[in-house]
Formats: structure tokens, C-alpha cells, sequence
């Protein structure tokens, strides 16, 4: 490529490159919300309940005799597992509502 060429070309690419990078997905222009979280003491473990706008999507046990886990609703059917991890995203049933 000859250098004119290059010239000629180069400012142009330079600001269609700086225009692109200040565009972003709206998936991640979207903050994740943030839930609210109510806790309970029951007997000798307490009890966390995730929720956004209301849904209820995890609550974390902590037993005093052993390690904190989740029970995750994934799809928004009320059928929730069990996680044994340190924390738990947010569902995109939850987020699209």
C-alpha cells in the first residue's frame, strides 16, 4: 500500500475505530439490579431471601455448624436446588421480568 494511500486512508478508519469504542451493547450498558435481601434467624441458622421487584430467586442457609449453600430458582417455576457456592447471579427470569 502505497504511503499516500495510507494517508489518505487512515483518518478515516481512525475515527470510525474511536465511534465503534464508545458504543456499547445494551446488554452491558444495563446495570444488574441489585436485591433485596431480608434475613431471619430460625433456631440455630439464619436465612437470607434474594429478591428483585418482589420475585424470590435464592435463599441462602447458614447453618452454625457448617457451610453457608443456596437454593436457586434458575427458571422462575419455584423449583429451587441446592448450590453449595459463595454467591449466585442474578436469573435472567428475574431480569426480563
Amino acid at each position: 500500500m502505497s504511503r499516500r494511500l495510507l494517508m489518505t486512508l487512515m483518518p478515516p478508519l481512525v475515527i470510525a475505530g474511536l465511534a465503534l469504542s464508545t458504543l456499547t451493547p445494551p446488554a452491558l450498558a444495563q446495570s444488574t439490579p441489585q436485591p433485596e435481601v431480608t434475613s431471619q434467624r430460625e433456631g440455630q441458622r439464619t436465612i437470607d431471601e434474594y429478591r428483585i421487584d418482589g420475585h424470590l430467586y435464592a435463599i441462602r442457609i447458614a447453618p452454625a455448624d457448617g457451610p453457608a449453600y443456596f437454593l436457586y430458582d434458575d427458571d422462575g417455576d419455584g423449583d429451587f436446588q441446592r448450590l453449595d457456592t459463595d454467591s449466585v447471579a442474578v436469573p435472567d427470569w428475574v431480569q426480563n421480568d
